[in-house]
């Protein structure tokens, strides 16, 4: 099981998002079990402040030490992995969630505190002494770190097994092969003149396969070239003189008119 104990100010912006959909349904076949505590808990004046202003001055207000620390020597075990939410981390991505999903994947156990920075984030005396790792969910700036550890911990949780409906879900989406996922499809087959490709209709999985990998790559080389990039250099074989062929564009498929017919009085 993934155990996760969340130190924040803000314990609501964990429990609410948290109990809903997958990872409700999640916590419920006890996958994982994800618990906030609020931080002032472990204050011990009278008014549980867990800020002070900054020594030598400056703008804003910074975490104390002495209220974090007591909570993790609390809830930390033999094999705890401490998290800081914060700016200055390491960028999160889908090798780092499955990195951190890999002891519970093979039906082991882990144990992570995500400790959420607020105001102008947390005494370096906090990050050197407690915490294993540091975490940023991108190039900006939000309120607090709750939020950006409700999306670490989603990211997580759908990759331990039983976590989805169909376990080829997680290995299908976008950055499971470092590509962003390839355009997808239902029924009708026939929108409003917008037909589904033909190639999805022949039943031939090679050919969908084929296609997907293809229209995958053109959406990753538009909208992140990076990965594109990273993809090709690892994937020599497949710009090939062999391999090169005429491109089937997303439109290429008209439906005859007697099929057109057909799909509207369904």
């Amino acid at each position: 099981m993934l155990t996760i104990d969340v130190l924040t100010l803000f314990p609501e912006l964990i429990s609410t998002p948290l109990s809903q959909s997958i990872m409700g349904r999640a916590a419920d076949k006890g996958i994982i079990d994800v618990r906030a505590h609020q931080l002032r808990d472990w204050a011990h004046d009278k008014h549980h402040r867990t800020d002070d202003y900054l020594c030598g001055g400056g703008q804003g207000m910074l975490m104390k030490c002495e209220p974090i620390f007591e909570a993790i020597e609390e809830l930390r075990r033999e094999n705890t992995k401490v998290i800081l939410m914060t700016p200055q981390g390491r960028v999160f991505s889908q090798p780092v969630a499955e990195e951190l999903a890999a002891p519970c994947v093979d039906g082991g156990d882990a144990h992570y505190i995500f400790l959420c920075g607020h105001y102008e984030g947390v005494d370096q005396r906090v990050i050197d002494t407690l915490v294993d790792m540091e975490l940023s969910i991108g190039d900006y700036i939000l309120t607090n770190g709750a939020i950006a550890a409700v999306v670490v911990i989603d990211a997580i949780a759908r990759l331990l097994p039983g976590a989805l409906g169909d376990a080829r879900s997680s290995e299908e989406e976008s950055f499971a092969n470092g590509l962003l996922e390839a355009p997808a499809y239902t029924k009708p087959n026939v929108f409003r003149g917008m037909a589904v490709p033909e190639v999805f209709l022949s039943g031939n999985h090679k050919a969908m396969a084929e296609w997907k990998l293809e229209h995958s790559l053109e959406r990753t080389k538009t909208n992140r070239p990076d990965l594109y990039a990273a993809w090709a250099a690892a994937h020599p074989e497949y710009f090939s003189p062999k391999k090169k062929k005429k491109r089937t564009p997303l439109t290429h498929y008209k439906p005859r008119p007697d099929k057109m017919e057909t799909e509207h009085k369904e």
